[in-house]
């Protein structure tokens, strides 16, 4: 008996951003990646990484990766530096707004750099 296993039809691709060291710890950067603005945050002195959309949709404008590092009941988020917002690192949610949420990006480090994944 022949079994066929499913081939995945997505391969990732990982665009090369900075070194982990451009990003001060508790904080977070900008990169285009893919023609978006991706918002990049490091947690703690690690090589904990997380990657969201970088737009406020309650400011309208692309602030997020300056915004405050943080967490709220366990969970890890940023701050909007323009009207305060809580977006959740992990799953992009909104955690004072449950109906709005951003989108998030895949992130890695591989040796001393950080990618971001585009499909």
């Amino acid at each position: 008996m022949v079994q066929s296993l499913q081939v995945s039809d997505t391969v990732t691709t990982w665009v090369d951003v900075c070194s982990l060291d451009a990003i001060a710890p508790n904080t977070g950067v900008c990169a285009l990646v893919a023609g978006e603005q991706v918002a990049i945050f490091r947690v703690g002195n690690g090589d904990e990484v997380y990657a969201i959309s970088n737009y406020d949709p309650f400011s309208k404008a692309f602030v997020l990766s300056r915004g405050l590092v943080g967490d709220r009941n366990g969970t890890l988020k940023v701050a909007s530096p323009i009207y305060k917002q809580n977006f959740s690192l992990a799953t992009g949610q909104c955690l004072d707004d449950e109906t709005v949420k951003i989108p998030t990006f895949a992130v890695r480090v591989a040796g001393d750099r950080v990618q971001v994944a585009v499909s």
